[in-house]
C-alpha cells in the first residue's frame, strides 16, 4: 500500500478523488514584514472522501504554528458584529438563556460575540488558541483561556464544574485538523440539557454553486455539507436538531446540536429539507466533485481577461481587503503588483505588511483617496455591500468597483 495516500480525517478511508487543485500557495494568513523573505509554498489540493463525502486538505503546518499568533480580528467588520448581535438576541430568546446558564465559546477571538452575553449578565467563558488575541479579549473584560480546544481541554473544564449550557463555535469547524478529538471535546463539555450552536462559512453546497474556490486555504482543513455533518455528530451520540442557511460570508450554515438523549428539543423539518436539497444537487455522488476543477479554471480565465484588458487601457487597480481568501485567489491566478499596485485594510494588524506569495503591500484605507485608482478590486467580497458604502466617495473621480466571485463583475 502507498504510504503517501491521504486518509480521511473523520472516517480514515483512503482519499483518491480530487476535488480541486489550486497549485502551490503559502499559508494564507502569513503576512510578511519583509517582502524579500523566502516563503514556504505548500500544495493547495483538496480531496473528497468516497465514504463520508468530507472535502479536505492535507495538514502541512502544525495548527499551533498557524493559530498561536493570528492576524484575524472579528471586531473589524461592522457587518459581522451586527450579525452576531442579532444571533445573541435570537438565541437568548429561543433557548431561554439567562444568568443561571453558562455560555462557553470555542475560538472566541477578541470577545466580539461573548460581549453581548456579558451585557445581559450571562456567565461567559472564551477558549481562544491565539495568545495575542486571547490577551486582548481579557483586557476587554471577556474571561478567556488561551488553549486549543479538544478532548483534553474539555475534560479539564468539566472536572472544574464548567460545563456549557450553550456551547458556541462560530467559524471554527473548518479550522479543526483533528475532527474526532474536537467532537469528543464537544460531547464532554456540553451539559445534559445544553445545546451547541455551530456556524461556519465555506459551506460546501454554496462553495460549489457560487464558485467560491478562494475560501480554500491551508488554515481551512475541511469543507462540510450537512449530509456529512449528520454522520459525524451521530457517531458521537449527538443530534443536529435544527439548521439555518445564512447568506453572510458568501453562504454559511448554522446548526443546532443536542445530546441524542435530550428530549427537550424536537428535530425541525429544516434538517431533512436541507439534506434533501444537498442530495438533489449531488453532494452524495462522488462523480459530482471533480467537475469543480473546470469551473474554477473558467473563473480564473475570466478574471485574468478582465485585469489584462484594464491594464492594456493604462488604468490603475487597487485592492480592498487583505483576507485569507484574497490570498488564495491572487496566488492561484498569478496576480501580483503587475496588476494590483497595493491593497488596503481596516485591520491595523495587517497594515504595512505584504500579502503572502504576491508581495502586494497592505496600507491603511486613506491611501485610496490620495492615489485615486481607476478601479477598486474588492478581495473581501463577502462584505462587498459594507465596503461599497464605506468607499462610495471613489465615484467622485469616476472609479468603479470590481468583484470576482461568484463571477467577474464591474459595479
Amino acid at each position: 500500500m502507498d504510504e503517501n495516500i491521504m486518509k480521511c480525517r473523520f472516517c480514515n478511508n483512503e482519499l483518491k478523488t480530487s476535488f480541486v487543485d489550486l497549485g502551490k500557495s503559502p499559508m494564507a494568513n502569513s503576512y510578511l514584514k519583509d517582502k524579500n523573505k523566502m516563503e514556504p509554498f505548500y500544495p493547495l489540493k483538496t480531496y473528497v472522501c468516497s465514504n463520508c463525502f468530507l472535502v479536505q486538505l492535507e495538514e502541512f503546518e502544525n495548527p499551533k504554528q498557524i493559530f498561536s499568533d493570528y492576524a484575524y480580528f472579528s471586531s473589524y467588520s461592522t457587518t459581522w458584529v451586527e450579525h452576531i448581535r442579532e444571533y445573541v438576541d435570537e438565541v437568548i430568546k429561543k433557548m431561554k438563556i439567562d444568568e443561571k446558564k453558562q455560555v462557553i465559546e470555542i475560538a472566541s477571538n477578541d470577545g466580539y460575540l461573548l460581549q453581548f452575553f456579558k451585557k445581559n449578565n450571562i456567565p461567559i467563558l472564551g477558549i481562544e488558541p491565539a495568545s495575542n488575541i486571547a490577551k486582548i479579549a481579557n483586557e476587554k473584560g471577556i474571561k478567556t483561556i488561551n488553549e486549543f480546544f479538544g478532548e483534553e481541554t474539555a475534560k479539564k473544564l468539566a472536572e472544574e464544574g464548567q460545563k456549557a449550557d450553550l456551547l458556541i463555535g462560530f467559524n471554527v469547524l473548518p479550522h479543526v485538523p483533528n475532527l474526532n478529538d474536537f467532537m469528543k471535546g464537544l460531547k464532554i463539555l456540553l451539559s445534559d440539557k445544553g445545546i451547541i450552536t455551530i456556524q461556519f462559512s465555506a459551506y460546501l453546497l454554496q462553495l460549489i454553486q457560487q464558485n467560491e474556490f478562494d475560501v480554500i486555504y491551508h488554515e481551512h482543513f475541511s469543507y462540510f455539507s450537512l449530509f456529512t455533518l449528520q454522520k459525524i455528530f451521530t457517531k458521537y451520540n449527538m443530534t443536529i436538531f435544527d439548521v439555518q442557511e445564512i447568506p453572510i460570508h458568501g453562504g454559511s450554515l448554522r446548526i443546532f446540536i443536542k445530546h441524542e438523549n435530550n428530549i427537550n428539543f424536537e428535530i425541525s423539518d429544516n434538517v431533512e429539507k436541507q439534506i434533501s436539497k444537498e442530495i438533489k444537487f449531488g453532494i452524495a455522488e462522488i462523480s459530482k466533485y471533480p467537475q469543480f476543477q473546470k469551473q474554477t479554471e473558467q473563473v480564473k480565465q475570466n478574471i485574468l481577461e478582465l485585469l489584462i484588458k484594464i491594464k492594456k487601457e493604462g488604468k490603475s487597480i487597487a485592492g480592498y481587503g487583505a483576507p485569507a481568501k484574497g490570498n488564495t485567489l491572487l496566488n492561484y491566478c498569478g496576480i501580483g503588483t503587475d496588476f494590483i499596485e497595493y491593497t488596503v485594510d481596516k485591520n491595523p494588524h495587517k497594515q504595512n505588511l505584504y500579502l503572502p506569495g504576491t508581495n502586494i503591500p497592505v496600507y491603511p484605507i486613506d491611501i485610496i483617496f490620495e492615489k485615486k485608482p481607476d478601479y477598486v478590486l474588492i478581495l473581501a467580497w463577502n462584505f462587498k455591500e459594507e465596503i461599497m458604502e464605506q468607499m462610495k466617495q471613489i465615484r467622485a473621480w469616476g472609479a468603479k468597483f470590481i468583484v470576482l466571485i461568484p463571477e467577474v463583475v464591474i459595479l
